[in-house]
């Protein structure tokens, strides 16, 4: 990149756990740099920038004053999920492009008011869904692609966990959105929707915690033409995170974590041991995701091809059937801002 080109200035809203993996992988990505970190608490804020090595980062003591900010081109929101839609939508009203951490919303319908935003004032917006960047993955759609394995007819995934129930954690707390379902789901979901397209009809069961969150749950993904998904989550019991995608000709094992994974093996029948192909991440994983995003600003695109919002509104659309089919009530916090 020729050095007389500035830098895409990022802002961090929510300087959290995977905003720290974020802000790391976001020094490696040539002609990006963080300019801003919003969050409730000023100190909080200038301790996140300098220990990432941006001591120069303007500190925000509020999430509007990072909206606010002149010096930033684009904003990676990590807040709880209710708090995500209207966070994105003042800082695309704004004219600040979105990189927004899934589950994209905590509701359906803040999912199209995010969307409608963007498309209204052609501003930029990605859910930050870092599976479908990973050099692995990509690869494993390539191969789909060229017909290594059929036609694609369904998909199993498994992403489990275990957690000490404590009502004071944002996971256990229905008004932060908790639960496995926004928390896990959305990896399995996004992964089946990616390879399969959105489905006809779901279906869903689950536990629930004490306070009132969905703790183990299954997923049935159906296609009028008969393919399938079959997707679990969990909080109490360890699993595998692998993938599978069966094809008419073969299969392809994505192997644990599924959601962020180094190694495919490609399958063509019983008893072939398969191809193993090793395609490694750079930094924790999220590289590959900025890296799409600072590249569809300085193109002026508004959307990622690799992550349309089109493919966020479906899997939005499954996780919103799945939460009425338990009886689960998510909101959008409109005081965020």
């Amino acid at each position: 990149m020729p050095e007389n080109r500035p830098d895409i200035r990022w802002g961090i809203a929510g300087p959290g756990r995977i905003a720290e993996k974020v802000a790391e992988d976001l020094a490696l990505v040539e002609g990006a740099a963080l300019a801003a970190v919003g969050s409730r608490s000023e100190e909080r804020a200038r301790a996140f920038a300098e220990t990432h090595g941006a001591p120069n980062a303007r500190a925000h003591g509020s999430y509007r004053a990072l909206v606010d900010d002149p010096e930033v081109d684009v904003v990676y929101i990590a807040t709880p999920h209710p708090q995500h839609a209207e966070l994105a939508v003042a800082c695309l009203e704004a004219g600040k492009g979105v990189l927004v951490e899934k589950a994209f919303t905590a509701t359906l319908a803040g999912a199209w008011r995010v969307v409608d935003t963007a498309r209204t004032g052609g501003v930029f917006a990605m859910e930050a869904m870092w599976t479908r960047f990973q050099p692995a993955v990509v690869r494993m759609r390539e191969l789909i692609a060229e017909g290594a394995i059929g036609e694609p007819r369904s998909v199993q995934a498994d992403l489990g966990t275990v957690r000490d129930v404590d009502p004071t954690d944002r996971l256990f707390a229905p008004e932060l959105g908790g639960g496995a379902l926004l928390d896990l789901g959305v990896y399995p979901v996004s992964f089946a929707q990616m390879v399969l397209g959105t489905p006809d009809r779901v279906t869903a069961v689950a536990s629930r915690e004490t306070t009132g969150v969905d703790a183990d749950g299954a997923m049935l993904l159906a296609f009028q033409d008969g393919r399938y998904a079959t997707l679990q989550t969990s909080f109490h019991s360890p699993s595998p995170g692998q993938a599978r995608v069966f094809g008419t000709t073969g299969w392809i094992d994505v192997l644990p974590r599924f959601h962020h994974p180094s190694t495919i093996v490609l399958h063509h029948d019983t008893n072939d041991p398969g191809e193993t192909i090793e395609l490694p991440a750079t930094g924790a994983g999220y590289f590959h995701e900025l890296v799409e995003v600072t590249e569809c600003l300085r193109a002026g695109r508004t959307e990622s091809t690799v992550m349309p919002l089109d493919d966020t509104l479906a899997v939005q659309g499954v996780l919103a059937e799945a939460a009425d089919q338990l009886g689960l009530v998510f909101r959008e916090d409109d005081t965020s801002v």
